[in-house]
C-alpha cells in the first residue's frame, strides 16, 4: 500500500465475500425450493429466501464498491484518506444494521417486522428489492453520507483524476437515486414508474460509473498504460453508459400504464446498451494487449477481462434479445428476465468487485501478488463460476423460451403452474449448475489460504 489509510478496506473486502457466501447459500437453497416446493417450509419460505438472496447481493456489492473506493480513492487523490476512523465506525455499522435486518427476514413475520419498524409512520417497504424496513433505509442513508463526506473532503483535499471523478459521480448518484426508495405513492403505475428509478438506475446506471472506474483502476495498475489512454476511454464509455441507460429506462415502461411513447423510447435506447459493454470489453482487451508491463498478479488480469466479457454477454446481447417492445410484450417477467439479471448482475458487478479484491488483498497484506499455486486456484475459481454462469443463464434462457410458447405464444395456452412442471428439468439442470458454482466460490475462499512463495512489492 503507498498510503496506511487504505487498510481500512480490508474489512469491506471481508464483508463482501463473508455476504456473498450467504447470498449463494440462499440461492441453492432457492433452486431446491422450485423442484421440491416444500423444502424448507415453512421456516423459510421460497419468499423469504428470495428476499434474503436479493437483500444480500446487494448489499455485498455496495461493501465491495466502498471497500474499492476506500482503496483506490488515496492512490487517485495521492493523499491519506480523510478519516480512516469513520470509515471504520460506518462499516461496524452498516454491518450490524444489515445482520440485523436479514435476521428480522428470518426471524420475524414480515407484516410483524413492518409494525416493528414504523412502516406505518412512512411506508415504504412490501416493494421487490426495496424490502427493507424503514429504519434500514434510514441507516442506509446515514452510512452513505458519511462515506460520501468521507471521500469527497479526501478529494478535494489532494489530486483530482477522470478516474477518482468518475467515481464519485457514481457514488453520489447511487446515493441520491436510493432516496426514491422512500417515495410510495398510492397509484400503482407511479409507484413502479419510480421504484424503476432505484432499481434502473442503479444497475444500469450510475452503477456503471463506478464498474467503469474501478476497472480502468486496475488496468493502469497492472498493465502500466498511459493514463491519458485510458482515461479517454472512460469518457467514451460513461457517455454511451448514461445516455442509453437513463432513457434506457423506457424499457421498464412498456406494460405498466405510462404514455406509449416509452415503447418507442425504451426500444430505441435499449437497444442502444450494448454499445458501452462491448466498449468496455473492447478497451479491456486493448489495454492488457498493450501492456507495458507484465504484472506479477496474472489472476486480477483475468478478473478484469472476465468482467468485460460477461458484462457485454450479460447485460449486452441478453439484455438486449429481450428489450425492443414487441419482444417483451410476449417474454417480460418469464424466466428470460431470470436469466439476464443472473449474467448481468455476474459479469457487470460480481466481477469487478473480484476484480478489485484480487489486485488489492495481496498489497493489503504486504505483497504485489499471492504465489502461483494461490493464483493458480483463483483462476480456477474464476473458470468454474463463470463458466456455471453461462450454463445458469442457458438453462434459464431454455425454460424461458419453452415457458413463453406454452403460457403465451400457442393457441392452446397453458397455466402458469402446469407450464412450471414442463419446465421443471430446466430448473433440475440449472441447480445442479448453481452447485458447481459454489463450489468455484470455495475454491475461490481456499485461494486465500494456499500457502507458497509470494512476489515481492516491486510493482505495488
Amino acid at each position: 500500500m503507498k498510503y496506511s489509510s487504505q487498510s481500512v478496506a480490508l474489512p469491506y473486502f471481508i464483508a463482501a465475500i463473508g455476504l456473498f457466501v450467504g447470498q449463494i447459500i440462499f440461492g441453492l437453497a432457492m433452486g431446491l425450493q422450485y423442484v421440491v416446493g416444500d423444502f424448507l417450509f415453512p421456516e423459510i419460505p421460497f419468499n423469504v429466501a428470495r428476499m434474503v438472496h436479493t437483500n444480500l447481493l446487494i448489499v455485498w456489492l455496495l461493501f465491495g464498491f466502498m471497500g474499492a473506493t476506500y482503496f483506490l480513492i488515496p492512490e487517485e487523490a495521492e493523499t491519506e484518506l480523510y478519516s480512516p476512523k469513520l470509515a471504520l465506525l460506518m462499516f461496524w455499522i452498516f454491518l450490524i444494521a444489515g445482520a440485523a435486518t436479514i435476521l428480522g427476514y428470518l426471524l420475524v413475520p414480515y407484516s410483524t417486522l413492518a409494525e416493528m419498524t414504523g412502516n406505518n409512520i412512512l411506508a415504504t417497504m412490501g416493494r421487490e428489492f426495496l424490502e427493507q424496513p424503514l429504519l434500514t433505509k434510514i441507516g442506509i442513508v446515514i452510512v452513505a453520507l458519511a462515506f460520501l463526506f468521507n471521500i469527497t473532503m479526501t478529494m478535494l483535499k489532494g489530486r483530482k483524476t477522470v478516474i477518482s471523478i468518475v467515481l464519485l459521480m457514481g457514488l453520489w448518484g447511487l446515493a441520491i437515486f436510493f432516496l426514491f426508495s422512500f417515495y410510495n405513492p398510492g397509484n400503482l403505475v407511479k409507484d413502479k414508474f419510480y421504484w424503476w428509478w432505484v432499481v434502473h438506475l442503479w444497475v444500469e446506471g450510475v452503477w456503471e460509473l463506478i464498474m467503469a472506474a474501478i476497472l480502468a483502476f486496475v488496468l493502469i495498475k497492472v498493465t502500466g498504460v498511459d493514463r491519458e489512454v485510458i482515461e479517454k476511454w472512460l469518457y467514451v464509455i460513461i457517455t454511451l453508459a448514461l445516455v442509453t441507460g437513463l432513457i434506457g429506462t423506457g424499457h421498464h415502461y412498456f406494460w405498466i400504464g405510462t404514455p406509449s411513447y416509452w415503447q418507442w423510447l425504451g426500444s430505441i435506447f435499449s437497444a442502444l446498451e450494448p454499445i458501452p459493454f462491448f466498449a468496455m470489453t473492447v478497451f479491456a482487451f486493448n489495454m492488457v494487449n498493450r501492456r507495458r508491463r507484465e504484472h506479477p498478479n496474472k489472476a486480477a488480469v483475468l478478473w478484469a477481462l472476465g468482467t468485460g466479457v460477461m458484462a457485454f454477454l450479460g447485460a449486452g446481447v441478453w439484455g438486449f434479445l429481450h428489450t425492443l417492445a414487441p419482444v417483451n410484450y410476449y417474454t417480460h417477467g418469464s424466466q428470460i428476465t431470470a436469466a439476464h439479471g443472473h449474467m448481468a448482475f455476474y459479469g457487470a458487478y460480481v466481477l469487478v468487485v473480484l476484480t478489485i479484491i484480487s489486485y488489492a488483498m495481496p498489497l493489503l497484506r504486504g505483497r504485489a501478488a499471492n504465489s502461483e499455486r494461490s493464483q493458480v486456484c483463483e483462476m480456477w475459481a474464476f473458470w468454474l463460476m463463470t463458466i456455471s454462469m453461462v450454463f445458469i443463464t442457458l438453462f434459464l434462457t431454455a425454460a424461458g423460451i419453452l415457458q413463453v410458447w406454452l403460457q403465451r405464444v400457442s393457441d392452446t395456452p397453458m397455466p402458469f403452474m402446469a407450464v412450471q412442471d414442463q419446465i421443471a428439468l430446466f430448473y433440475w439442470m440449472r441447480l445442479w449448475a448453481g452447485v458447481v458454482f459454489a463450489a468455484g466460490l470455495v475454491t475461490y475462499l481456499a485461494s486465500f489460504f494456499v500457502k507458497g512463495d509470494s512476489k515481492p512489492l516491486i510493482h505495488a
